[in-house]
């Protein structure tokens, strides 16, 4: 069956959700390893009631532990996490780590897992991996090609994003957060540094605006082209949204896949109550002209009018029909210049009240439109439960469901005067106490003349409904115990240097990383005549055409294997024989992930996060561990033109710099694809300095230096380091991240 899936970033809605149609929820504990931190989540109390709700109404609950874990009491914690959820009746785990998945598959083969967006699957080695590590379905990263979601779809059940929030990065890369706030995305506290304005340096400009904003996804009418791919579960993103956006998100992809409603009218509702600079289709579609929201952020909502100014007084003339509490945006020229309140009605026009000054012409958008508000969230869903009822004299009173009976505490009485019958039964029964279901009577049996006191009655019906409701919300499955986690103590020191860069001219290095500014270019003999160990540079995004590149250049060069940024790149290594380097993309970020991933052939090297403090990250050292330790840092990898595809115009520079209010700027490398399209890596605006992890090797980025080779030699001396960088951090190891 095809599923929508919804957010629930609160009880309310949740409810949303389940009154409106959703297939399936997806929500946060309170607790933590919540990707969305700022949601309000679910304690213990909050998250049974909603399980409770949800299955008695046929829908599913999926529980997010999709955050990076660290070491020690984190991980008890997870455990705790993971138990506590699934005993209670979730019906799926979401997990961001394949490898912490793979601990949890081998130690609970009984909890069904799906596999975050945040992992970045967007081919089919990613789905390969994913299912060996015991993954029933895969979050496909946003970016994914249609063509590479028909792939997928073949190997492993797959979900797809159908509307809400785009993040700017490729999924599970991006670290803009971490470096210029401290707060990681990957632990679920992004900030959204990319919601701010910035200015790139192209074609001479210094215009600020929100140039790392996305217009926010809908699918729409196309839901159809990802059904035909073999999507299964269409997801809307917004934990952090408000219930009346739920819930017409939910009313308008039901309305799709139902086909027969008026979407239209569903769609403006949904506009209403959040519409981030109107809508695009996503890179699943290719990057089309409002993939970009540069010029307004936040919630447009949908245009109702233009203002007329007449004495003062700022008249709207329109089809719609305000009322009190009703709160509009004001566009001019395409960009934001306030908000205004409904005021009154005056003839066909209604009047807006504003603390700005608003001029003849500008729209008027409607964001609060209370009528909708009220609409979409006046729906209740309920469940149906199937009963058979038996009364005897002399025995206790028994209520079948399924195959389980339950009895009452006392057996039944004999009627002095006027007998129980099964209109009081009936009556009684229909009853249920709050929960949102009804009961349908199998069989009522009274066989005797039985007298039932009223308390006794109601007290026998709590217990029958209190049973059968444990047992819905649990799914009817045994409570799993917890088992002890072996200790992980992992060994050795590595002295190793490992160097990522474009040009290895001139450069000594035991592990050379060769990473293209072009994919459809063959080797430079830089790279290829070096006398070191040659690694492949596999990117976090990487369709079948990179894929395609990879495979030619290990045929046809002495290559001994890959740096991989995805963990797709384990299942390529295997495939094609050749050694694999886990890269930073990976995120290591405890000891028992590390073990899992060691136990596969061919693992030469691995790359400690670069979000850990030194002393977490000492503790994931082994004679195969790398830490960044000098050079750049990349904080994110862009999928997408950041300038609207406008290639007649562009000035096709290597590398662009993006300038943020406070005058810091982060240079973009620009690299092209096997299919000769740009994409783009933004790095931060202080490059490491330092000597990395005592007993790690050290790995340097020197992608964007002109001093190369001064920057690899000066590897283990910072004072040095410094007079090569303009501006030095010293990254996450004094101090981590929350």
């Amino acid at each position: 069956m095809l599923e929508i899936l919804a957010p629930a970033g609160n009880y309310d809605s949740a409810l949303a959700a389940i009154n409106n149609g959703a297939n399936g929820i997806y929500l946060g504990l309170s607790s933590s390893f919540s990707a969305r931190q700022g949601a309000d989540n679910f304690d213990a109390e909050a998250f049974c009631a909603i399980i409770l709700r949800a299955h008695l109404c046929g829908v599913k609950v999926y529980v997010a532990l999709n955050t990076v874990v660290k070491s020690g009491q984190e991980i008890q914690n997870f455990f705790k996490d993971l138990l506590f959820a699934w005993n209670e009746g979730a019906d799926a785990i979401i997990l961001q780590d394949p490898f912490l998945g793979k601990l949890v598959n081998e130690t609970y083969p009984q909890i069904v897992l799906h596999l975050s967006t945040q992992a970045g699957v967007c081919n089919i080695d990613g789905a390969k991996f994913a299912k060996e590590c015991g993954f029933s379905r895969v979050i496909l990263a946003r970016e994914t090609p249609m063509a590479e979601i028909v792939k997928i779809a073949e190997i492993i059940e797959t979900e797809t994003f159908v509307h809400g929030a785009l993040c700017t990065c490729f999924s599970g890369q991006c670290y803009f957060s971490s470096f210029v706030g401290g707060n990681s995305g990957n632990r679920g506290r992004c900030k959204q540094p990319c919601r701010k304005k910035y200015a790139y340096n192209r074609n001479e400009n210094t215009e600020k605006n929100y140039a790392l904003s996305l217009s926010d996804l809908c699918v729409g009418e196309d839901i159809q082209k990802l059904i035909n791919a073999g999507v299964i579960s269409f997801k809307i993103e917004g934990r952090m949204r408000r219930p009346e956006y739920v819930a017409a998100a939910v009313r308008y992809y039901r309305g799709l896949l139902d086909g027969n409603v008026d979407t239209q009218a569903r769609l403006s509702d949904l506009k209403r109550t959040y519409n981030r600079g109107n809508y695009t289709k996503g890179l699943a579609f290719g990057q089309d002209k409002r993939f970009l929201s540069t010029a307004i952020q936040g919630h447009l909502g949908e245009k109702v009018g233009v203002v007329k100014v007449i004495n003062g007084q700022y008249l709207v003339e329109s089809r719609f029909t305000p009322q009190k509490g009703d709160a509009f945006k004001i566009i001019r020229d395409g960009v934001e210049v306030g908000g205004a309140n409904y005021a009154k009605t005056q003839g066909k026009c209604f009047i807006l009240d504003s603390k700005n000054r608003l001029k003849n012409g500008d729209g008027v958008f409607v964001t609060t439109d209370t009528a909708v508000n009220t609409r979409v969230l006046s729906e209740e869903k309920r469940g149906e439960i199937s009963l058979a009822l038996y009364f005897k004299e002399g025995e206790p009173a028994k209520a079948v469901w399924k195959n389980i009976c339950i009895e009452s505490d006392a057996s039944l009485q004999s009627a002095k005067s006027r007998p129980l019958d099964e209109t009081e039964i009936r009556a009684c029964f229909a009853k249920t106490d709050g929960l949102p279901m009804e009961t349908v009577f199998d069989e009522i049996t009274v066989n005797g003349n039985i007298f039932a006191p009223k308390s006794e009655l109601n007290a026998f019906r709590r217990k029958v409904y209190s049973t059968v409701c444990g047992l819905i919300q649990k799914d009817e499955r045994e409570a799993l115990k917890e088992c002890e986690i072996p200790s992980v103590q992992l060994k050795g020191q590595n002295n190793k240097t490992a160097v990522v860069s474009d040009d290895f001219t001139g450069i000594k290095t035991d592990i050379a990383i060769y990473k293209p500014k072009d994919y459809s270019l063959d080797l430079p003999e830089s790279f290829t005549r070096g006398d070191y160990e040659k690694y492949l540079y596999y990117p976090a995004f990487a369709t079948s055409k990179e894929l395609d590149k990879l495979s030619e250049w290990i045929e046809k060069y002495n290559v001994d294997g890959i740096y991989a940024e995805n963990y797709g790149g384990i299942i390529f290594a295997e495939e094609h024989k050749v050694k694999l380097f886990a890269g930073t993309g990976f995120n290591l970020t405890n000891e028992y992930s590390v073990e899992i991933l060691l136990r596969r052939s061919g693992l030469t090297a691995y790359a400690i996060s670069k979000e850990l403090n030194e002393k977490e990250a000492n503790a994931l050292v082994s004679d195969r561990a790398f830490a960044l330790s000098s050079g750049n840092i990349k904080i994110m990898d862009l999928c997408y033109c950041p300038f609207g595809k406008t290639c007649n115009k562009c000035d096709k520079r290597e590398v662009y710099t993006l300038t943020d209010e406070s005058g810091r700027t982060f240079p973009v490398r620009r690299y092209l694809s096997a299919d000769g399209g740009c994409r783009f890596e933004v790095y931060n605006c202080a490059d490491l300095v330092g000597i990395g992890i005592n007993g790690a090797g050290k790995l340097m980025d020197v992608s964007l230096l002109s001093k190369k080779i001064d920057a690899v030699y000066a590897k283990d001396n910072e004072m040095k380091q410094k007079s090569i960088y303009q501006n030095c951090t010293s990254g996450h190891y004094k101090r981590g991240v929350l």
